[in-house]
């Protein structure tokens, strides 16, 4: 309405473990319940009028999608940043394949809450390490919060010394070195001599320290980590206070900030940092270290490379295959791009370590396209992540048989002007995308070094508030919900009272209630089906509800549907005075930065007006309708055909304000009496002093306290406040 062009696109990452464990459940192909639920969801966001432009919609199970998909994984293959490691993963027996680290909780499966095993397994594994420094970097020049831009730097974890683990970079060790965890560990009976001193160190086995990070052995430091301190209190080990403050105080173990150097004098070795602060100190014994042979100058990155195959069926095939008797992986040409997935009815785990791939031979064993000579196909798959991490450059070119996007439509389009997405995406899918993207740059695929300029998270909205109590067993008497047997039991709002900051049960004050809201989910029945809102209410009226619970940003509880009603009734007048212009310049300001509740407020405000006024003119009405659409389009449509248009507003010119409009001739000012504000009079923007003087006195309730009394002083700050000073 600006007279920009928009690209507005939805698309559908497909590939995925809840479709394949309900099709193991069923018997039901993926592919059906993928194409059926894409169908349900694409006929509920066009019920709630999104401007989606659906000639360029995608899906990341589409042959054509795959191709380009797997086009990507033979480009980083051919650079070496697609390799085979045996690595740690996460494998679940019960689903028959590897969990990403996101997908496993408290070690059992996100999907299923299924048991998890650490366990060795050669695996295909993106090397997002080298591209780590410039992940880092390039993080300054974007317009995303800090939050999120500091989640993605202790992600990737840059550090120039292999000194301990900080922490890890994947959520699954993270359980392993989060502070609360009761820490554990087993003396070898070996020691290992300090070059720097010429000291023996005792050498530990412990679990919170990842095997990943750095190289051999690593060097606990427990006066200046906290784990490290922890693991030295509960095995007895004394901690060595080597930085001090820099104020000179006392430290308090364990002491984990920049400092200076301290019992850091050897006159075995000759190196002498004492003094030095941290920086220095690091670097003097980097260089002594590399001088002497001792050791050398390592970045070590928090970040581990991707690991990149699962042994699922519902997946993008790797387009890869084994020469009969070779381990040693071969890429398909392009030209046999899409290798998609064979037809079957059998998705159970294949009962080994592979995908159910390998129990289908016809697809398992092919030709090597090189030699003529037997060859059999690799059996992972690729994570869901693969296809969502460059479906916004597809929107751009959807139907392209020739390459993955026009380089012209792409130098037009990128990078994303703007990026709604959850805050829980930002190490995963927009740190994965970032990584993509940079490969694609290097490439010449794409021509900016990042895909979303920027990036703004919403909030989440939860369900309505649930009421708890915990008793003793069923039935019992209520209890501690820390008490041994304590089980949660649901209490209706009608049952419940505030009292203080929390509530109680009206039948019993003596019992706290619990009062929390949770994200919908159907296992806790707290979903709020979106076709029974828009049955009774309107698609616009859903969409103003939720728009109106408050900041886009923050997260909001519902309150109920009983409130979703906004209406409107117009009564066509000649006269045409125009839409009041501060309201049109609130709602323009408020839509551009994203405040829509406030925007809503200031239409609600004019309406409150509108309803007042003798006549209602079309000058105003018609602009407010323009206004509207985009909250309500469909009211707002229907109301632009009632006022004469046969064509849609879509494409109507957003309202333009006359800023003298906006210039007010009538200012509130505020009147205090020795300092207390006793009236607030109506007087002309530019009045002078005396006539706000004069004017002031001759209000009731500023004459009461000056009648009589003389005015020693006057304060005036015009079109703000005046204080007047009497005896």
């Amino acid at each position: 309405m600006l007279g920009f062009n928009v690209l507005h696109p939805m698309g559908w990452d497909a590939f995925g473990l809840p479709a394949e464990q309900y099709a193991i459940q069923t018997g039901t192909h993926p592919r059906l319940t993928t194409e059926r639920n894409i169908e349900r969801f694409r006929q509920q966001l066009q019920m709630l009028g999104f401007s989606y432009d659906w000639e360029r919609e995608v899906a990341t199970t589409d042959p054509g999608y795959i191709k380009w998909t797997q086009w990507i994984f033979l480009k980083l293959f051919e650079m070496g940043l697609a390799y085979q490691a045996e690595v740690p993963v996460n494998w679940c027996p019960a689903l028959g394949t590897v969990l990403a680290n996101e997908e496993v909780i408290d070690g059992k499966s996100e999907r299923g809450d299924h048991p998890v095993v650490r366990m060795p397994m050669k695996q295909w594994v993106l090397r997002i390490t080298a591209y780590a420094d410039r992940l880092l970097q390039d993080l300054e020049d974007l317009d995303w919060s800090d939050s999120i831009k500091d989640m993605q730097r202790n992600w990737i974890g840059r550090s120039e010394i292999a000194a301990y683990v900080e922490a890890a970079g994947r959520k699954s060790d993270f359980e392993r070195t989060e502070l609360a965890k009761d820490k554990t560990g087993v003396f070898t009976g070996s020691y290992a001599v300090n070059p720097a001193n010429g000291q023996e160190v005792p050498i530990w086995v412990a679990d919170y320290v990842l095997g990943g990070y750095g190289s051999g052995a690593v060097m606990a430091v427990p006066a200046h980590d906290a784990r490290d301190f922890e693991f030295a209190q509960k095995f007895g080990i004394a901690p060595v206070q080597v930085v001090s403050p820099s104020d000179g105080s006392q430290a308090q173990l364990p002491f984990t900030e920049t400092g200076v150097a301290s019992n850091s004098c050897s006159s075995t070795s000759g190196l002498d940092i004492n003094g030095l602060a941290t920086p220095e100190a690091k670097s003097k014994v980097i260089a002594w270290l590399e001088e002497t042979g001792a050791g050398k100058k390592q970045v070590n990155y928090k970040l581990r490379d991707w690991l990149f195959a699962r042994q699922r069926y519902w997946g993008e095939p790797f387009p890869l295959i084994y020469p009969e008797g070779s381990e040693t992986a071969v890429p398909l040409p392009e030209s046999s791009l899409p290798l998609e997935l064979p037809e079957t009815e059998e998705f159970k785990p294949s009962g080994t370590l592979e995908s159910p791939l390998a129990t289908i031979p016809s697809w398992l064993n092919t030709t090597d396209p090189a030699t003529g000579k037997p060859a059999r196909r690799e059996t992972s798959t690729m994570p869901q992540w693969a296809g969502s991490c460059w479906y916004y450059l597809r929107f751009i070119d959807p139907s392209n048989t020739d390459r993955m996007i026009d380089p012209v439509k792409e130098k037009y389009w990128m990078p994303v002007d703007l990026y709604v997405g959850g805050a829980e995406h930002a190490v995963l899918h927009l740190l994965y995308a970032r990584f993509w993207h940079k490969v694609l740059y290097d490439l010449g695929v794409v021509s900016t070094k990042e895909p979303f300029g920027r990036l703004v998270s919403q909030g989440m909205i939860l369900g309505e508030v649930e009421y708890t109590i915990c008793r003793n067993g069923p039935g019992g008497p209520p209890c501690d919900e820390q008490a041994p047997g304590a089980v949660v039991e649901k209490v209706a709002e009608s049952d419940v009272e505030k009292k203080g900051d929390g509530y109680v049960l009206k039948s019993d004050r003596s019992v706290r209630v619990n009062a929390r809201a949770h994200k919908m989910s159907k296992s806790r029945g707290n979903v709020i089906n979106p076709d029974d809102v828009v049955g009774q209410y309107g698609g616009d009226s859903l969409r103003l509800y939720e728009m109106f619970m408050g900041p886009l940003k923050e997260t909001k509880v519902t309150i109920g549907t009983d409130d979703m009603r906004f209406i409107i009734s117009t009564t066509e007048q000649q006269c045409t005075p125009p839409l009041d212009a501060a309201a049109l310049l609130q709602v323009t300001i408020e839509t551009d930065e994203m405040r829509f509740n406030t925007a809503i407020a200031g239409m609600m405000e004019f309406m409150n007006a509108v309803y007042k006024w003798p006549n209602r003119p079309r000058a105003a009405l018609e602009p407010f309708v323009l206004l509207l659409a985009p909250y309500a389009p469909h009211i707002a449509e229907e109301l632009w055909a009632k006022l004469g248009h046969t064509e849609s507003l879509t494409y109507a010119p957003w309202p333009q304000y006359d800023e003298a409009l906006l210039v007010q001739d009538v200012v509130k000012l505020p009147v205090q009496i020795n300092g207390k504000v006793r009236a607030t009079l109506e007087v002309p923007r530019d009045i002078v002093q005396d006539d706000a003087v004069q004017a002031a006195v001759a209000a009731p309730n500023v004459a009461k306290y000056t009648d009589g009394k003389a005015i020693k002083k006057v304060i005036f700050v015009p079109g703000k406040i005046m204080n007047l000073i009497v005896a």
